[in-house]
């Protein structure tokens, strides 16, 4: 009698990453301890559908910080999906994509803040991404999310799935201003992508 293998578990953590920080890395690594993930997949997006082009980094530079970042933890990876994928980048696109690739017995979990999650209705496709992934979102101590967020996902039948990471504070677009002021990051982010910004001068004119 052969015995039953547990489903494969996939994390995704997709976002600007401009730059990852230890917000990011924290928040992945708690998802994957509390919902027993096999790896977490981090997808930096190509060109993100609410912000214009110049207003993100090269795709590039954005890709290597994420590798750089997360070289040290085995249970990390690093996915192209969406950076070579012409056109924007829609999570609908990019779960389809990892769908087709893993399966219908791989279940997945999109990890997303809660700020972003709280505008989830309004995604291109809403509904269909109930279908293909379940949804973590990262919240600050003390966040309260929207009730009708929560009754929207039960509708559905789903269960929005909350984790609390105080390095939730940490900000891509705080660190983007110290840089541009001088100030240090350090500890922010990890040295490999510090030495990296520095090296390439990013956001000294952001």
């Amino acid at each position: 009698m052969s015995r039953q293998t547990k489903p494969l578990k996939v994390a995704v953590m997709g976002g600007t990453f401009d730059p990852v920080h230890y917000g990011h890395l924290v928040t992945a690594e708690a998802v994957r301890g509390e919902f027993g993930i096999n790896h977490v997949l981090f997808v930096p997006s190509g060109r993100p559908p609410h912000k214009k082009l110049q207003q993100v980094s090269d795709a590039e530079h954005r890709y290597l910080m994420t590798v750089f970042a997360t070289l040290t933890n085995p249970y990390f990876e690093v996915s192209r999906v969406d950076i070579d994928r012409e056109g924007k980048s829609y999570t609908i696109d990019t779960l389809r994509a990892l769908r087709q690739q893993y399966g219908d017995d791989t279940e997945l979990y999109f990890i997303t803040g809660a700020d972003a999650i709280a505008e989830i209705m309004s995604w291109k496709s809403a509904e269909e991404l109930l279908c293909l992934s379940e949804f973590v979102a990262a919240t600050r101590p003390g966040y309260q999310l929207d009730a009708r967020l929560e009754q929207w996902f039960a509708e559905h039948g789903k269960k929005l799935h909350t984790l609390q990471v105080p390095a939730m504070a940490i900000s891509s677009t705080d660190i983007r201003n110290r840089v541009k002021a001088g100030k240090s990051i350090r500890y922010l982010v990890p040295e490999a992508v510090e030495h990296y910004i520095h090296k390439n001068r990013l956001y000294l004119d952001a």
